[in-house]
């Protein structure tokens, strides 16, 4: 059934179905609107593979959190896969969280996985930093939408 095809009054579903694919779907929308979406650079299998990674950092990542004095650090690790998908993720969204200078970001890549250390001299800081945890801290920075949309577009997603 296609929205046209719903009775008068019908709620139209939203969601496409599995989140990456939802996000896939919702780049190609935007792809096929824009007249200037240069087709030769588009680069859809990069960006599912980052969804793909995304998942299992959500889904696979063990994680052993140390609440700091003035913060808190995350020891991520998992199988294989997981350890690749950290050494790509990891770094690179520290690199997005250190653009907010209330808080100090490093990473450690060890043996065991990868540490995600942050913290503050600010004591609202320190507090939000203990709520976010790991898994709050990788996806705060409101910057995936635009991130994703440059991935697919072929363009360095990680110069902005």
């Amino acid at each position: 059934m296609h929205a046209q095809d719903l009775p008068a009054g019908g709620t139209e579903l939203t969601e496409p179905g599995q989140g990456a694919f939802a996000a896939l779907s919702e780049v190609v929308r935007v792809l096929e609107a824009d007249p200037d979406t240069n087709w030769a650079q588009v680069d859809l299998a990069g960006l599912r593979a980052h969804l793909v990674d995304m998942d299992r950092l959500i889904t696979d990542t063990i994680v052993t959190e140390t609440i700091l004095p003035n913060g808190l650090s995350g020891l991520a690790t998992g199988d294989t896969e997981t350890l690749a998908t950290l050494g790509r993720m990891v770094p690179a969204h520290a690199a997005q969280l250190a653009r907010d200078k209330r808080w100090i970001v490093e990473v450690s890549e060890l043996e065991s996985g990868i540490e995600l250390r942050v913290t503050s001299d600010d004591p609202a800081v320190i507090a939000r930093i203990k709520g976010l945890g790991f898994f709050g801290l990788m996806a705060s920075q409101d910057h995936h939408r635009e991130h994703h949309l440059m991935m697919a577009r072929g363009e360095d997603a990680h110069s902005h």
